[in-house]
């Protein structure tokens, strides 16, 4: 990743696609909540975007989910490195 913008893309999307995950799986956030040991407050923040979850956080949202979280990771970096590349081609 070559940038701060970058980076927080990454954090954004990693949020995003644990979200989607949930709703795919049909689970509240306060089923979510209560499997993580979070707050429902916590897991909408995260999923809002509204703040950055830290490490811990991320772990435990992703091992309620059945997820590995270094593959959300993976998948958030790359989709984010595609669009970089796509919007510099289009400033060209």
């Amino acid at each position: 990743m070559s940038s701060e913008k970058d980076r927080q893309a990454v954090c954004s999307r990693v949020c995003q696609i644990l979200g989607e995950v949930r709703i795919k799986r049909g689970l509240s956030m306060t089923t979510l909540a209560q499997k993580t040991g979070l707050s429902q407050q916590a897991i909408s923040y995260m999923e809002r975007e509204m703040r950055t979850p830290n490490l811990d956080t991320l772990l435990r949202v992703a091992d309620s989910l059945e997820v590995g979280l270094g593959d959300v990771i993976n998948q958030a970096s790359r989709e984010v490195s595609a669009k970089t590349q796509k919007t510099n081609k289009t400033k060209k």
